[in-house]
């Protein structure tokens, strides 16, 4: 299944990506949502990238496992919020995410969703029971 929040901020970066084909096994994905559907997320790891472009501009490489096991890759725009206080949040959010996973042995899907549900607001158990209370 494919977590949306995780996306949600790529758009590929050319008309031209898609439909994009496995050299592998043949498997044709039509577009970013059918590629981001059909495939697998990369084991242990979110499979994403940041690159920077010649130009100095910074695009996202997205690697995920065809339905054969082959690995693909595409390069998708990210339309985060690039200002100094986007930085500032994405810098406590890979920190928060880093202690999660070092000093309390949560796996790093696991520590990102909880920090992205207590960025919404909702409720989490994960915390709780660490004694993390989020406003």
């Amino acid at each position: 299944m494919v977590d949306p929040e995780l996306y949600r901020d790529l758009k590929a970066l050319s008309v031209n990506s898609f439909p994009k084909k496995c050299n592998t096994c043949g498997a044709e994905y039509a577009d970013e949502m059918d590629f981001l559907a059909k495939t697998q997320q990369m084991p242990k790891h979110s499979g994403l990238k940041s690159a920077e472009e010649d130009d100095g501009s910074f695009v996202v490489e997205v690697f995920r496992n065809c339905v054969c096991g082959s690995t693909l890759m595409d390069e998708f725009a990210d339309r985060r919020d690039m200002s100094e206080q986007g930085s500032k949040r994405r810098a406590l959010f890979i920190k928060l995410h880093e202690n999660l996973v070092q000093n309390f042995g949560i796996e790093p899907v696991q520590a990102r969703n909880e920090i992205l549900a207590a960025m919404r607001g909702e409720h989490s158990e994960v915390f709780e029971s660490l004694g993390i209370h989020v406003r």
